[in-house]
C-alpha cells in the first residue's frame, strides 16, 4: 500500500454542522453519530463573531525545524492542490486533502511541515486528533478554550466545540489538519458546514474517500532522500559524509525498506551510540524477525527497537518502564502528569523522557509538557510475548494503575477529565486477548463511562461498557 493525499469536498452528500438562530442565541449541530442541537447563548455567539486569532495562532506539535528531505515534489504538490482547487470547487470548499498509507510512511511529518511552512497563509492552524469523533470533538473544543478562555472555562465540551465551528464559521482562511483519521466518513459532518478554509487529514485508510476526497499517493523516500535523511541524523547536518559513509547509509537504508520512521529510529541510535554504519547493518541482520504475519513496516520497526531498547535500558532502565505503560495509552498528548506514579521524581522523569526522546521513541509537545509515541511503535510493543504469570504483556499493568490514579475525584473537573478519557478508552479497547481488567480497572472504566453518560456522550463509551462486560462474564459467568 502506498500513501496518499485526498483532496476535494464532501460534495451534495456532506451534511455536516450547521447553524440556526433561535431566540438569543444559536443552536450549532456538531456530531454526525450524536446528530445533536447545541444552544449557544448569545454572549458566547457575539464572541464567535468579534474574537480574532491573533497572528500565528496555532497549537502545532513540534517545531519546524526537523529534519526534512525528499518530500519537496509533495509539498509543492500538496501547496498547488489546496489552493488551486479551492478556487475551482463547486463544493464550496477551498481545498481538502487527505494523506494515506501505511504506519512511518511520513504522513504526519508531510502534514507538520506543510502547516509550519505555510501558516502564515493561514488565520489559524489548528491540529486535530481525528481518530474518532470523540477526539475530533474534544480537539475543535481545544479550540474555543484557545480563542475564548472567558467563556469556555465554564462550559461543556460540546458547547466549547460548537463555538468553535461557530467562529470557523464566521472567520475564513484557516487550515484545519485532521491527523490519524481512521474513518473518512467522521468527516463528513465538517467539511460541508465550514467551506471558507482549508482541510487537511492524513490516515492509513485508502479506502472510503471517494464521497468525501480524491487521494493522492504517498510513497516510501527514495534511495537518494533515504540516504541524505539517514547521513543527516547520523552525522549531524554539518558533516559530509564520505563516499564510504554513504555507500553504507545506502545499504541500510534499502535493508530499512526506505520506510522513514525506521531511517529516524535507526539514525538517532547511531548518533546517540556512535556505533558505525557498517555494524549497525551487521546488527541487523544477525536479528531474527519475531514479527511473523506481520506487515513489512512492523517487522522493520521489530528489527530496529530491540537494539534502541537495550540501548536506552543501559542509559535509564526508568525509561523503558515508562515506554512499555505508554503503549497501551493513546498514542497523542499523554501528559507527564498522568506519567508520575511511576516517576514521581520531576528530575528524574525528565531524565527518562529525554532519553527517549534522544531515541527518537517519543515526540514533545510544543510546550513540552505532553508526549506522544508513534502507533506503529506502540502496535510493535503490545504484540511482545508476555512476561508475568497472569499473562499481561509489559507494561499492560502499569497503564491500568496510570488511568485508576489519575481519576478526577468530582465529575464537573471537565478539563481533568478530557484529557484523561482518550488513554482510559485506549487503554480499554487494546486489552490483550482472553485477557480482562481486574476488577480495580473496571471499577474506573465504570466511572469513565458515567461521566460520558452525564454529558449526553454514551456512543464514546462503548469501548467501556465492552471491557466491563468481559470482567462481569468472567466473573459471573
Amino acid at each position: 500500500m502506498t500513501d496518499g493525499v485526498a483532496a476535494g469536498g464532501g460534495g451534495p452528500q456532506a451534511t455536516g454542522p450547521r447553524s440556526v438562530a433561535v431566540g438569543g442565541g444559536v443552536g450549532v449541530a456538531i456530531t454526525g453519530d450524536g446528530a445533536q442541537v447545541v444552544m449557544l447563548p448569545a454572549e458566547a455567539v457575539r464572541w464567535a463573531r468579534e474574537v480574532e486569532a491573533p497572528p500565528g495562532a496555532g497549537n502545532l506539535p513540534g517545531s519546524a525545524s526537523g529534519v526534512f528531505v525528499g518530500r519537496q515534489d509533495e509539498l509543492a504538490e500538496l501547496r498547488r492542490l489546496l489552493a488551486d482547487e479551492g478556487e475551482a470547487a463547486v463544493t464550496q470548499v477551498y481545498g481538502t486533502r487527505a494523506i494515506h498509507g501505511l504506519g512511518g510512511i511520513g504522513k504526519s511529518t508531510l502534514a507538520l511541515h506543510y502547516a509550519h511552512t505555510f501558516r502564515r497563509s493561514y488565520t489559524l492552524v489548528w491540529w486535530i486528533n481525528a481518530a474518532g469523533t470523540e477526539q475530533i470533538v474534544t480537539s475543535l473544543a481545544a479550540l474555543s478554550v484557545r480563542l475564548c478562555p472567558q467563556w469556555a472555562v465554564t462550559a461543556g465540551v460540546q458547547e466549547r466545540a460548537a463555538w468553535a465551528i461557530l467562529w470557523l464559521q464566521w472567520h475564513p482562511g484557516w487550515l484545519l489538519v485532521f491527523d490519524n483519521v481512521e474513518h473518512p466518513a467522521d468527516l463528513r459532518h465538517y467539511l460541508g458546514t465550514l467551506p471558507d478554509g482549508h482541510h487537511l487529514a492524513t490516515s492509513r485508510t485508502a479506502t472510503g474517500w471517494h464521497a468525501i476526497a480524491p487521494t493522492m499517493s504517498l510513497d516510501l523516500l527514495d534511495a537518494d532522500a533515504a540516504v541524505t535523511l539517514l547521513c543527516t541524523l547520523t552525522f549531524g547536518p554539518k558533516h559530509t559524509p564520505t563516499p564510504q559513509q554513504r555507500q553504507d547509509a545506502a545499504a541500510l537504508a534499502a535493508d530499512l525498506g526506505y520506510l522513514p520512521l525506521a531511517l529516524e529510529q535507526a539514525g538517532a541510535y547511531l548518533f546517540e551510540t556512535g556505533t558505525s554504519l557498517a555494524d549497525y547493518r551487521d546488527m541487523l541482520g544477525r536479528l531474527m524477525d519475531t514479527a511473523a504475519g506481520g506487515i513489512d513496516s512492523e517487522r522493520t520497526i521489530v528489527r530496529i527497537w530491540r537494539h534502541t531498547l537495550i540501548a536506552i535500558e543501559r542509559r535509564d532502565p526508568q525509561a523503558v518502564t515508562l515506554l512499555d505503560a505508554m503503549a497501551w495509552l493513546a498514542p497523542d498528548d499523554i501528559p507527564r502528569a498522568l506519567l508520575t506514579p511511576l516517576c514521581p521524581d520531576p528530575l528524574t522523569l525528565g531524565e527518562a523522557l529525554g532519553a527517549l526522546h534522544a531515541y527518537n521513541m517519543i515526540a514533545y509537545s510544543a510546550d513540552r509538557e505532553d508526549v506522544s509515541v508513534h502507533r506503529l511503535v506502540q502496535t510493535v510493543l503490545r504484540h511482545r510475548p508476555a512476561t508475568g504469570p497472569d499473562g499481561y504483556p509489559p507494561g499492560r499493568h502499569n497503564a491500568e494503575h496510570l488511568i485508576r490514579q489519575a481519576l478526577p475525584d468530582e465529575d464537573t473537573d471537565t478539563p481533568r477529565w478530557e484529557r484523561l478519557l482518550p488513554h482510559v478508552i485506549a487503554v480499554a479497547d487494546s486489552a490483550p486477548p482472553h485477557s480482562p481488567a481486574s476488577p480495580e480497572t473496571t471499577d474506573a472504566y465504570r466511572i469513565a463511562a458515567q461521566y460520558l453518560h452525564l454529558q449526553g456522550r454514551d456512543a464514546h463509551a462503548i469501548p467501556l461498557w465492552r471491557s466491563i462486560l468481559a470482567q462481569y462474564e468472567q466473573v459471573l459467568g
